[in-house]
């Protein structure tokens, strides 16, 4: 019954999480602050766009290849069947025009089964729960995929002390192998430097 329940909070709070794959046609409003000008929000949505785009013309079950873009840095996550379509599909995501480089965290199909599945949905769903309850970070800032024991963090701090601070609620989570995170300080923002 305890499993159950932990499941089922599992779940529910995965449904919570802002940049899940299910939302390709649009996303709420969302009351968070988002460093990047309202340029440079456009340009990664029209990266994003585009590559989504140029992916699902390609093969049709590329769309749910999980795409995000920040400052022209674009994260993929996902499953593919094929090790050549992870290279296919990064090789396209480089020739985005505006990309300044791109994380790879797709994974072959078959590597992983339901057991480490769950595993890895209850480990995404525990950074997600800690970062809400840390306040020294915006959860909303962050896209987080955990594949096989490893968590993928993508997204914008404010600063040093908030990148440090999700990257230690990502260590503090049991069972994890490895923190890989891809984290842009504001500053680090290429219409932010001066």
């Amino acid at each position: 019954m305890r499993i159950i329940k932990i499941l089922t909070l599992c779940l529910l709070l995965k449904s919570c999480a802002p940049f899940s794959d299910i939302s390709r046609f649009g996303q709420g409003v969302e009351i968070t602050f988002d460093p990047r000008t309202i340029g440079m929000q456009i340009d990664d949505t029209i990266m994003q766009k585009n590559l989504v785009a140029r992916l699902t013309l390609t093969e049709k079950k590329y769309f749910f290849i999980g795409v995000e873009v920040i400052d022209g840095h674009i994260f993929l996550s996902g499953k593919v069947d094929e090790p050549e379509e992870k290279l296919k599909i990064t090789k396209m995501a480089w020739e985005t025009k505006g990309v300044r480089s791109v994380k790879n965290a797709l994974t072959i199909k078959g590597k992983s089964n339901f057991k480490s599945t769950s595993k890895d949905i209850f480990i995404t769903t525990q950074l997600r729960t800690a970062l809400i309850v840390n306040k020294k970070t915006k959860s909303r800032n962050y896209s987080l995929e955990t594949i096989n024991k490893n968590i993928y963090i993508f997204g914008i701090a404010m600063d040093k002390d908030e990148k440090q601070a999700v990257i230690n609620e990502a260590n503090k989570i049991y069972d994890v192998e490895n923190v890989i995170p891809s984290i842009y300080l504001v500053s680090e923002l290429s219409r932010n430097k001066s």
